[in-house]
């Protein structure tokens, strides 16, 4: 599980331009699903069984990033707006790739000065991408993701990106253990755009028509210095969502959540989240409406490139949304 990880979120797909993660897990699930489309949006969505519940599952591929605006004519140093939401203050020092394998650094005009009371706007920061020999050829409108390798340390996985190709390694490994076999109908949809409101869950949703929806995203953490206060710690197994900021979960799905977890001996906490969303948002409120929850994977640090998860509470997720899928549903 740990080598999957590590290549998907390793790989290249700022929102919008998720054809390189695509590719990658397309491959990764090539032999688990009974038929794979992409649709006109970019979605991959993979079917695994037939009969029963039409049951959808959402994990989104793309990721956080940058597109350059301009490009300063004398330095070459690149502006750039924002892709998805980032948190101005972690943005200094860090590193973007561009799809042709660029790296940039990302530099903020008087980081240290005696001036600076606030954290800077995004208009304060520039990419430098100079090579020695001016600067490299990047066009305004090129997108970047950031950029850092997974490092690991004991149970903990450090890196970009875990929001949310965590929860894409989750629904990998849930159609492992499938194996192809399950009484519903499921659909496993990896998503895109929604670091940029929730799109290709939306539009996928739509095509599917499921009975039942399922968001695999990170959640935040409460065990941080002077966090939110929430239960949700790292260590403590899945999260199974009961209300965010856009989507509050029907008891009929979160009690079906809770039995599975503890019938099957799954370590499992509640979650709380007061602010943000995920793809569950979205698959609600398709067609008619859609019954939907979420599985979530506690994650320190979100929105920077250092966000940690802990692979005990991925595998309980794993094994929670297995268990959810191999048996019969009544809701």
């Amino acid at each position: 599980m740990k080598d999957l990880i590590k290549k998907l979120v390793e790989a290249w797909g700022p929102s919008g331009y998720e054809h390189h993660i695509r590719a990658l897990i397309q491959e990764e699930v090539a032999d688990l699903a009974d038929e794979i489309t992409v649709d006109p949006l970019g979605n991959l969505i993979c079917r695994v069984g037939s009969g029963g519940k039409k049951v959808m599952i959402s994990a989104h591929m793309d990721e956080i990033g940058v597109m350059a605006t301009y490009a300063e004519p004398e330095s070459g140093y690149l502006r750039f707006t924002n892709i998805g939401g980032l948190i101005h203050s972690t943005l200094a020092g860090n590193r973007v790739r561009f799809e042709d394998g660029t790296i940039g650094v990302i530099a903020v005009h008087d980081q240290f000065g005696a001036g600076r009371t606030s954290v800077p706007n995004l208009d304060d920061f520039y990419i430098d991408v100079s090579t020695g020999n001016g600067a490299a050829s990047i066009q305004p409108g090129s997108p970047a993701g950031m950029w850092r390798e997974m490092e690991e340390r004991g149970s903990r996985l450090i890196a970009k990106s875990m929001d949310d190709r965590i929860g894409c390694a989750v629904a990998i490994g849930a159609m492992r253990k499938l194996n192809k076999q399950a009484p519903n109908e499921c659909y496993f949809v990896f998503s895109v755009q929604e670091e940029v409101g929730l799109r290709g869950a939306r539009t996928a949703a739509h095509g599917v028509d499921p009975d039942v929806g399922i968001a695999l995203d990170v959640t935040g953490s409460g065990d941080e210095l002077k966090s939110w206060k929430m239960a949700v710690k790292l260590g403590k197994g899945a999260a199974i969502k009961i209300h965010d900021g856009g989507l509050v979960v029907p008891p009929a799905v979160r009690d079906w959540m809770v039995e599975r977890a503890e019938a099957d001996g799954i370590p499992y906490q509640l979650e709380l989240l007061t602010g943000g969303t995920t793809d569950a948002a979205a698959i609600q409120l398709a067609r008619a409406g859609v019954p939907s929850g979420c599985i979530s994977i506690p994650c320190r640090f979100v929105h920077t490139t250092s966000e940690t998860v802990d692979v005990n509470d991925v595998q309980a997720c794993v094994d929670l949304l297995a268990g959810l899928l191999t048996n019969p549903i009544s809701l």
